[in-house]
């Protein structure tokens, strides 16, 4: 009878949770029809307040640690792992920018045209002619100070693991000699562990990850700002082996801290068990640290 009841309060919360979202994406409706008009600043302001709104009405709260240093201004070009349609939102509710996203994603309904009028660069996957257009359009708006971001992998994870980066999507940044800024995201539940609610992957559909997200009791998301990369001198694919072995690292920082603040302990051993695991998180990013100098010491020396 108790399951029963959760089951229905659950339900209940998530049609509460969906008539919310359904009134939010109507508000931005509205916005996206003159928002191609509105300055370069406006626009990131509308941006960032809409995608903030957005994961405020779906109960996602996010995290953000910097351990590098980003511009507002211009922060260049962003990369990260890819685990779900809401990543965008989530990248959005900090640092406002556009994204280069597959062309698929255009004919998603409401989305896919909030999306396109929010000026995002859709690339049809497979197509090397569209591909060096969106590459020189990216060049473009990167020297002219826009904020841009890419998901190297190509496709949606279960976040567990970096898949492979695909390096074409970072030669714009070596073109326009912008820095390039790896970081994580992980999604966690209230306990801190790894949630699956928010991954879109396999045959999911857009609307059943959609209600998958409702349901959710709460999601929390994790971001990490991993140090900038120099691209001047650097191949490409030397730049996406970076990247992505530092998302990884930041990963399984993120991973090992989650697991040691979840283990049960008594209130007076609070304060020394989350010493202990922001120590193991700054142990394992000493490995990440490394890792950057080293990339950029070989990369002094082959200029």
């Amino acid at each position: 009878m108790d399951d029963k009841l959760n089951t229905i309060f659950r339900n209940l919360v998530a049609a509460i949770r969906g008539l919310r979202l359904a009134l939010h994406l109507g508000y931005g409706l509205l916005l996206a029809i003159s928002y191609p008009w509105f300055g370069l600043n406006a626009r990131r302001r509308i941006l960032q307040r809409w995608s903030a709104g957005l994961l405020a009405v779906l109960n996602i709260r996010v995290t953000f640690a910097a351990k590098g240093k980003l511009q507002n201004d211009h922060p260049g070009l962003i990369v990260s792992n890819h685990v779900s349609w809401l990543d965008v939102f989530v990248l959005n509710s900090v640092i406002p920018m556009r994204f280069v996203a597959k062309s698929e994603v255009r004919s998603w309904p409401i989305i896919g045209w909030l999306c396109a009028r929010a000026q995002t660069l859709f690339i049809e996957r497979g197509k090397m002619r569209s591909a060096a257009r969106i590459n020189s359009s990216m060049a473009e708006l990167l020297q002219q100070g826009e904020s841009l971001a890419v998901f190297p992998e190509g496709t949606t994870t279960d976040g567990a693991q970096v898949a492979h980066f695909h390096s074409s999507l970072l030669q714009p940044a070596i073109d326009a000699w912008s820095q390039v800024h790896p970081i994580a995201i992980r999604y966690q539940d209230s306990r801190g562990e790894r949630s699956h609610d928010a991954t879109y992957i396999d045959e999911v559909s857009l609307g059943r990850s959609i209600w998958r997200i409702l349901c959710s009791p709460q999601l929390h998301v994790r971001l990490l700002l991993t140090p900038a990369l120099d691209v001047r001198g650097v191949e490409r694919r030397a730049l996406a082996i970076q990247s992505r072995q530092q998302i990884s690292t930041a990963l399984e920082a993120m991973q090992l801290s989650a697991n040691l603040a979840a283990r049960e302990y008594k209130p007076v051993q609070a304060s020394n068990t989350r010493a202990g695991a922001e120590q193991h998180f700054q142990s394992l990013y000493c490995v990440l640290l490394y890792t950057t100098l080293a990339y950029e010491q070989n990369h002094r020396s082959s200029r």
